[in-house]
């Protein structure tokens, strides 16, 4: 039998204009490209790992010791957060989108008896676990989660803060005091907002445990690390009833990154192989980041998510989300019902927005990374073509207008 060889694969740049992952730094990229060929125990490896996590402290805006970044996307630091969640614990978990939605699901796995797994492994019914189901294009208040927790007394609250599939911001201070009330050790998915929105976690002290990823707000490859952050009332209570994960245990995971018996020493010790190429990436990002600061980026994002939002309401567009890395729209009523099909068009010229993942479906246009007026004006004026191309109604007018209200002194210094 003869072997098929095929062709070399080659991508084409497109630019990645939905909810992440975001548009790499080429700093980033060089970074990764340029690493040497080194194992994972090599002196500047290690280094980049020390420095890394006290970078991450300082993003986070934390003290906790136990800092540092899971390698893998997202879920895998979302899957490290929910580590010390064991079979039968009280659960408490929010819902408001496609992906606070996931993490209920995987909360519900891990509480889930034998004997629940057994009846439906892949979506057990766990009786320890209550969700909260909000309306999509809601957010979650303070109330809702006062009134759950009032009522449930958990062990365990979660909730995610900025929720990706709805484009919407949940009430992460009436989370954090609520748990606090109640005696609620809260679980916070910050995959969206860390690297994006100016919060200190050490400001929400009900929250004992945080997770991220590396692909949106810190604008690294997706493959590298996931930011997760753990108070010491976190570490303690996993000491105690343990995990069944090898890989994704926070406190072996830590002795890696040289965060031992809650100090932090010299080298680590193994737990796993690390990548050269993606601690260099990753180290560069956390720099970009610091350089810029965190303030200075969230006051863009505010910025330019407002001239998005303005602009797209100029072509008949009605937008429910409140994120200001993410516009979340369903389109004018001309339109209406032809959300996938707009998404499959822009995204075969390499125009790369994203529908929701949930019905019914809406558009998503995100500006991770490209917090430039020329950039804005790329989506925008992409965005306005898609329509026509469908048949729609735009007034070029309309949208130049809004551009040069608020970009025409930045685009001619450019």
């Amino acid at each position: 039998m003869s072997t098929e060889i095929f062709s070399k694969l080659e991508i084409p740049h497109t630019i990645a204009a939905g909810p992440g992952p975001g548009n790499t730094d080429p700093r980033v990229l060089a970074a990764f490209s340029n690493a040497g060929v080194a194992d994972h125990m090599q002196p500047d490896v290690l280094r980049g790992m020390t420095e890394a996590k006290k970078m991450l402290r300082e993003v986070w805006g934390t003290k906790n010791i136990h800092t540092f970044g899971v390698a893998g996307t997202g879920w895998s630091g979302l899957d490290m957060m929910f580590a010390a969640v064991q079979p039968n614990d009280k659960v408490v978990a929010f819902s408001n989108g496609t992906f606070s939605g996931i993490d209920a699901l995987t909360i519900r796995m891990k509480c889930a008896t034998l004997d629940e797994l057994a009846l439906n492994s892949l979506n057990p019914t766990a009786a320890s676990v209550t969700v909260i189901e909000v309306p999509h294009g809601e957010s979650v208040s303070g109330d809702v989660v006062e009134a759950a927790l009032a009522k449930h007394k958990p062990k365990w609250a979660f909730m995610a803060h900025w929720e990706t599939g709805s484009g919407r911001i949940n009430d992460i201070q009436g989370f954090s005091d609520a748990c606090e009330r109640h005696g609620a050790m809260g679980l916070a998915d910050a995959v969206s907002s860390l690297g994006v929105e100016n919060f200190s976690i050490d400001d929400f002290p009900g929250v004992v445990a945080w997770a991220s990823c590396p692909q949106k707000g810190i604008c690294c490859l997706p493959l590298t690390y996931a930011p997760v952050s753990f108070t010491d009332s976190y570490i303690e209570v996993l000491k105690k009833c343990g995990t069944r994960s090898f890989v994704h245990h926070p406190i072996l995971e830590a002795r890696h990154w040289g965060i031992v018996e809650g100090n932090d020493i010299e080298k680590g010790t193994y737990h796993r192989t690390h990548s050269a190429y993606a601690v260099a990436a990753f180290h560069e990002s956390l720099r970009i980041t610091l350089e810029q600061t965190v303030a200075k980026r969230a006051k863009e994002y505010s910025r330019h998510e407002a001239v998005l939002r303005e602009a797209v309401q100029a072509m008949g567009c009605h937008v429910t989300s409140n994120m200001t890395s993410l516009i979340v729209l369903n389109l004018p009523k001309d339109l209406a019902g032809r959300e996938m099909e707009m998404v499959q068009n822009c995204r075969s010229v390499g125009f790369g927005i994203w529908p929701t993942l949930s019905t019914p479906v809406q558009v998503r246009i995100g500006i991770l990374n490209l917090l430039t007026p020329a950039a804005i004006s790329d989506i925008i004026n992409r965005f306005a073509q898609a329509i026509r191309d469908m048949g729609g109604e735009v007034d070029q007018r309309n949208i130049d207008a809004v551009l040069d209200r608020h970009y025409s002194i930045a685009v001619a210094a450019e």
